[in-house]
């Protein structure tokens, strides 16, 4: 989001990228540049309120509309002074946004095995230890960030797709909706604000004809929307956004998930979550959708 400088210019957009190592920092920064964002990584967190001056400065000499920090436990002993400076710069009239990047565990201890690299808590102890301390250490930034997004079993095009709405910039659409089809038998997702139980539709799954087909084929979304209660689940939940979308706006919040699963996150979740993109958007609302376990079968 922008502010008003003192001096009547428009302050540039300010994004802080944090969360756990290994969760995809690295992939967001590289999504924040292609967008055209200027992204400084490994940023002592002491650094934030300078980095916002000068880029807001009257004798800056490149225009940056959008700045983005990533910050990390990398940075050690100025970690802990990340609180402080999000402080000050609301004391300033900034109104960063701060995104927290979260996988599992297991996720994490996976990636981490992958490039046969040490946590950077691990110390000599085991790789599970430093992903243990990490997430004891940003237990509490991660609840008071704007954003929560869970990288768990997404790759790193699916990753860049799921990122890239985030930071689509303050123009157009106010609040911008990810409606997430999952499968309960893969985990209710991490960064799920809202979250919905399909599995009181009848199952696709055990109509051989539609067995091998997905919630995005038009058999499968036609059997599944024709159900009793379908078109009614669909019609409350855009209800019942209404108030919550008007709150994000008051608040500036500008990104929400909405999460609805079924038993594999393959018919029932996916039909839905594309009735829901449709019929959640307007004016103030852009909608995108994640079909987090599609292909898993």
């Amino acid at each position: 989001m922008t502010s008003e400088a003192g001096t009547g210019s428009t302050r540039p957009e300010l994004v802080i990228v944090t969360g756990m190592s290994g969760a995809g920092r690295s992939t967001t920064a590289n999504v924040l540049e292609d967008s055209g964002w200027y992204v400084v990584d490994n940023l002592p967190p002491q650094l934030l309120v300078s980095l916002a001056d000068l880029a807001n400065g009257e004798g800056r000499t490149a225009h940056l509309p959008r700045i983005a920090a990533v910050v990390d436990v990398r940075a050690r002993g100025f970690f802990a002074h990340l609180q402080t400076a999000l402080n000050e710069l609301r004391l300033r009239d900034w109104h960063p946004n701060l995104v927290f990047l979260d996988a599992t565990d297991e996720a994490l201890v996976r990636r981490f095995e992958s490039v046969r690299r040490p946590h950077p808590l691990q110390g000599q102890g085991r790789l599970l230890d430093g992903i243990v301390r990490e997430r004891e250490l940003l237990a509490d930034l991660r609840s008071v960030a704007d954003v929560v997004i869970d990288t768990s079993g997404l790759n790193v095009h699916q990753l860049s797709k799921k990122v890239h709405p985030v930071f689509a910039g303050s123009s157009g659409p106010k609040v911008r909706i990810a409606v997430m089809s999952f499968g309960f038998k893969y985990g209710v997702p991490l960064d799920a604000d809202f979250v919905f139980d399909l599995r009181f539709l009848p199952n696709p799954f055990w109509i051989p004809e539609l067995r091998n087909f997905t919630g995005q084929d038009a058999p499968v979304a036609e059997f599944v929307m024709g159900q009793e209660g379908a078109g009614e689940f669909v019609d409350r939940v855009v209800a019942l956004m209404e108030p919550v979308v008007a709150g994000y706006v008051r608040e500036g919040r500008r990104y929400a998930t909405i999460a609805v699963g079924c038993t594999g996150g393959k018919h029932r979740s996916v039909a839905v979550a594309e009735a829901l993109r449709t019929h959640l958007a307007s004016d103030d609302v852009a909608t995108f959708v994640v079909h987090r376990d599609l292909g898993q079968e």
